[in-house]
């Protein structure tokens, strides 16, 4: 099988390299146009084939990070072979680093965030939360409001998957017995999600790359929060009539926070500000802030640890504590929560940009952006990109578009931050909100049960950009 491969690649080669032609058009130019050559076409089907194993996470069970970051470095490799036989030696390492300087940023910002949430989880902010809604009584249609509302006002602080999966815990907890309950409340908590997280910096990965690239001011992006507001609450007014109006039995659960719990959420908005101040004043990058607010975390974990006191019969146990409960057993340990950091996804971050930074290092993002942006105009390609986002995750869509860098009014910026932020709401796949919860309510929330509501989905998609244009025209 691999001397035929070989046999393949080398007729292809032989056949399309008379098509590899130097971009400046110049024999001293250091960079190739390869989207006609051999190592072209090959790096567009590894990265399909990659991303098709991808799409199909949820029937095949290979993590997502594993296909692509084999296609990062087989594109890259035929690359720099092509590079390297041509005597740029050093053109391709030179791209490969400015790709992984982003990667860094990213990753070191998103452990951070992870590491965080993780905190909170562990002190059981969360849980308390999951409880208290699950007991309080409310009607199926009152808790579809409550979950959704919830899903977008926390998406934007914490992430849009963690939010999802919160929400969908009090969801199958409270209506497991109705499918049809499910299934709408679970497509309204994602549509919520996403919508919550594509006015916040902090909500979406997208809205994150945008504003590490200084493209867009922090305070600029919640020009968005009326428009991601009509995103989610069309599609939720018009699915709340068909949400059945009857009341689960009650319950008596209590579940309190542990020691430090609202410490640590004030320090996660603390750590938030100085990444803010650190963007905006300092003009470092915002990853830098992140990781000075994790030394508050650290620091004050050293504190909850030095001062545990386990309250299995120890005289020293208060009852009345709220933080000093039954079960807070183990000490407060940070590294337990960096190493509870979603590891598959930062690894998936890290093969979808070098995979689509050297599709861009071939050329093909120039001729998508010639395409799009030159030949459609800004709006409709930025439209575009959020219907892909419903098929193709929002993250490689977003990075091509930030690695083209069309010019764009500011307005349009904001376009296509909400439009790759709230596109994904369309399918069930389009989100990692969506992938999770089909996993957490599998079989009850599915992918036809999110496509019989896409039309309405797609009202509040087209609703929001309309609403965008209305009372942001000054920014176009």
């Amino acid at each position: 099988m691999k001397k035929i491969t070989g046999i393949v690649l080398s007729l292809l080669g032989v056949l399309f390299l008379p098509m590899v032609v130097w971009a400046s058009g110049g024999a001293g130019s250091e960079h190739l146009d390869l989207t006609k050559s051999w190592v072209g076409y090959t790096s567009l089907a590894i990265f399909v084939v990659a991303y098709l194993l991808v799409m199909a996470e949820e029937y095949t069970h290979l993590r997502k990070s594993k296909p692509v970051l084999l296609a990062a470095g087989l594109i890259w490799g035929i690359i720099a072979y092509l590079y390297a036989s041509h005597g740029l030696t050093h053109a391709a390492e030179v791209a490969v680093r400015h790709n992984i300087l982003e990667y860094a940023e990213l990753f070191l910002f998103l452990l951070v965030a992870m590491t965080y949430i993780n905190a909170m989880e562990e002190r059981q902010i969360f849980e308390a939360l999951r409880v208290r809604l699950v007991c309080a009584g409310f009607s199926f249609r009152k808790l579809f409001w409550i979950t959704g509302l919830l899903a977008f006002f926390i998406s934007p602080v914490a992430d849009n998957l963690t939010t999802a999966l919160l929400m969908c815990a009090v969801v199958m907890a409270i209506g497991k017995d109705n499918a049809k309950f499910v299934t709408l409340a679970c497509i309204n908590i994602v549509v919520g999600a996403n919508a919550g997280g594509a006015f916040s910096p902090f909500g979406d990965i997208t809205t994150l790359m945008v504003w590490q690239k200084g493209i867009v001011d922090f305070w600029t992006f919640f020009n968005l929060f009326i428009p991601s507001v009509v995103n989610w609450f069309i599609p939720a007014l018009i699915m709340s009539f068909a949400v059945p109006n009857i009341s689960p039995a009650t319950c008596e659960i209590n579940v309190n926070m542990k020691r430090g719990a609202v410490v640590v959420m004030v320090l996660f908005l603390m750590t938030i500000a100085t990444a803010v101040s650190f963007h905006n004043f300092l003009h470092l990058p915002p990853m830098m802030g992140m990781m000075t607010g994790l030394s508050y975390l650290k620091i004050y974990g050293y504190y909850l640890k030095k001062t545990h006191k386990n309250g299995h019969g120890t005289g020293g146990f208060d009852e009345g504590k709220a933080g000093e409960q039954l079960g807070d057993t183990v000490p407060f340990d940070i590294f337990r929560n960096i190493a509870r950091a979603e590891w598959d996804t930062l690894m998936f971050f890290y093969g979808v940009i070098l995979c689509v930074g050297g599709l861009g290092f071939i050329g093909y993002l120039a001729l998508v952006s010639h395409t799009m942006y030159a030949g459609w105009g800004a709006t409709p390609a930025n439209i575009m990109v959020g219907i892909l986002s419903a098929i193709v995750d929002n993250i490689p869509v977003m990075f091509a578009v930030l690695t083209m860098m069309p010019e764009m009014s500011q307005g349009q910026w904001l376009l296509v931050t909400l439009t790759a932020g709230v596109g994904g709401s369309l399918l069930s796949i389009g989100s990692a909100a969506g992938v999770a919860l089909m996993g957490q309510a599998r079989g009850m929330y599915t992918f036809g049960g999110h496509l019989k509501w896409t039309p309405v989905i797609a009202l509040g998609y087209a609703a929001s950009i309309w609403v965008h244009f209305m009372i942001n025209r000054s920014m176009f």
